[in-house]
């Protein structure tokens, strides 16, 4: 399978093929969605909710970012891998010039994302200009949630609907190959989605998007903590996982595993050597 690049999926998103993308953290998960075919994965800051445990995004950093991309790069050699810019990693054109190419350079992305509009159109600019692939990330953006009242669906009035249409054109014009939108009405993420030149990925923003995008602990059923309404779980494998711990524990107690196929026995010679 032969690597996506960067101007694939405005053709994609062109013809009216739609793009598929999912969260990995790891290399097993990362070499499962490639076998599968996904056409993008995004190693999200998602990761410190659902894989490090913490309240929300923010605590991630980069040293985190680099450690789990790096996992995912090698388990997915041949997919295209776009890597999350962590909460102030992109505060300043330099600090952003020189996260995302360590996220890059360092750990093998092809790209970048970050989240908000206007307000980082120069730090896009400038990152673009560089020749940096950049992903845009408008709507509910998790980073900032709290100043935006939790996380809830976002352009619902016409002051924030109308934020969101212009950030994703001045996104656009600031050189963005790709744009999700997280948590806006669908009639929002569809006008958008046939206003701008590059590909929009959903989450929560209906089906009229270039492409969707989901955690993939929420499509398997592995993280119960907060599982947003927008959410299709594919799988509930938690039960699942529990029962066979479960049982694990108790042939481990009762002394039924490891059964005798389970262990190795030494050589006659050995034996009457040691015996």
């Amino acid at each position: 399978m032969s690597k996506k690049l960067s101007h694939d999926f405005k053709k994609m998103a062109a013809l009216g093929e739609k793009i598929t993308m999912l969260t990995a953290y790891d290399y097993p998960t990362a070499h499962i969605l490639e076998k599968a075919g996904i056409d993008v994965i995004l190693v999200g800051d998602s990761l410190g909710m659902v894989v490090l445990g913490y309240e929300s995004t923010v605590p991630v950093t980069m040293e985190d970012m680099i450690h789990h991309t790096k996992a995912v790069r090698r388990g997915a050699p041949n997919t295209f891998i776009i890597a999350d810019m962590p909460y102030l990693s992109y505060a300043t054109q330099a600090d952003a010039l020189q996260n995302a190419k360590r996220l890059i350079q360092e750990a093998g992305a092809d790209a970048v994302k970050l989240e908000g509009g206007d307000e980082y159109s120069s730090i896009v600019r400038f990152l673009t200009q560089a020749g940096v692939s950049v992903v845009g990330h408008i709507g509910l953006t998790p980073q900032t949630a709290a100043q935006l009242g939790g996380y809830k669906v976002q352009g619902q009035d016409i002051g924030s609907a109308t934020k969101i249409l212009r950030d994703a054109g001045i996104l656009t014009e600031a050189g963005i190959m790709m744009l999700t939108l997280e948590a806006v009405p669908a009639e929002l993420a569809k006008r958008i989605t046939e206003t701008i030149s590059v590909p929009t990925i959903g989450i929560g923003a209906g089906v009229v998007c270039s492409g969707q995008v989901l955690v993939v602990h929420d499509l398997l059923g592995v993280y119960d903590r907060f599982v947003p309404s927008f959410v299709k779980q594919y799988e509930n494998l938690e039960p699942r996982i529990l029962e066979a711990v479960m049982r694990y524990c108790s042939e481990v107690k009762t002394s039924t595993f490891p059964a005798q196929e389970h262990s190795f026995k030494l050589h006659d010679d050995v034996k009457q050597k040691l015996f």
